[in-house]
C-alpha cells in the first residue's frame, strides 16, 4: 500500500512534468507548491542568512523550469530538483566568497579602528556562554568544515531524513559509500563536541 502511494506521487510528479512540457506553466507551480518547503529547508543548510536562502531557492526553481525539457524521468523530480538546489546554493556560496575576498582589502583599514574591547563586551553575554548554544555552533562548523561529499551525506541524511537509496541516487554513488560518508562525518562531529559534552 505504501509503495503504492508512493508510485502514484512520483507517477503525479512526472505527469506534472509533461504538462510543463506541453506548456502548462500552472502545472509547475504545483510542483513549486508541492517542494518549495523542502527545498527551502535544503538551501539554507548551506545559505545560512534566509532572504538569500530565499533567492537561491527561487533562482534553484527558475533554473529548473529552464532545464525541464531535459528532465527524462529518470530519477524522481525531487532527486532531480535536489540536485539543481544543492548546485545553486554553491555557485551562490562561492560568487560570496569571491565577493568577500575582494572586499577584505578595501575593509582591512577599517577593521584596524575596531575597538576590539568593545567587541569582546558584546559578545560577553549570558546568551553567547550557554553550553546548548555553544553546542549548536560546534556542530554547525563541523558540518561546514567537513569535506563537501560527506557534508552533503549528513545533511541529507540527519536534516533531510533521506533514505541511504536516496541519498545515493542523489549523490551517484553506491550506498555502501554514503554509509562509510555519513560515519565519517559524524565521527568527525564527534570529535569536536567530544570537549563540551565532557
Amino acid at each position: 500500500m505504501n509503495q503504492e502511494l508512493k508510485l502514484g506521487s512520483t507517477d503525479a510528479d512526472l505527469a506534472l512534468v509533461e504538462r510543463v512540457k506541453r506548456g502548462d506553466k500552472a502545472a509547475f507551480d504545483l510542483l513549486v507548491l508541492k517542494y518549495q518547503s523542502r527545498i527551502i529547508n535544503l538551501v539554507s543548510r548551506f545559505v545560512r542568512n534566509h532572504a538569500d536562502a530565499q533567492d537561491v531557492t527561487q533562482d534553484a526553481f527558475l533554473k529548473a523550469y529552464r532545464a525541464l525539457p531535459n528532465f527524462r524521468g529518470e530519477s524522481a523530480f525531487y532527486t532531480w530538483m535536489y540536485r539543481i538546489a544543492v548546485n545553486t546554493a554553491k555557485n551562490f556560496l562561492a560568487l560570496q566568497v569571491s565577493r568577500r575576498s575582494s572586499d577584505m582589502e578595501q575593509d582591512a583599514s577599517e577593521m584596524e579602528q575596531i575597538d576590539d574591547t568593545a567587541a569582546l563586551k558584546d559578545m560577553d553575554t549570558p546568551e553567547h556562554l550557554l553550553l546548548t548554544t555553544e553546542i549548536q555552533e560546534t556542530v554547525i562548523k563541523a558540518i561546514d568544515a567537513l569535506p563537501e561529499e560527506l557534508r552533503t551525506a549528513i545533511t541529507l541524511r540527519e536534516l533531510e531524513g533521506m533514505s541511504y537509496e536516496d541519498i545515493a541516487e542523489a549523490m551517484a554513488c553506491p550506498i555502501g559509500t554514503v554509509r562509510s560518508r555519513i560515519f565519517r562525518a559524524r565521527e568527525s562531529i564527534d570529535k569536536l563536541l567530544e570537549p563540551l559534552i565532557k
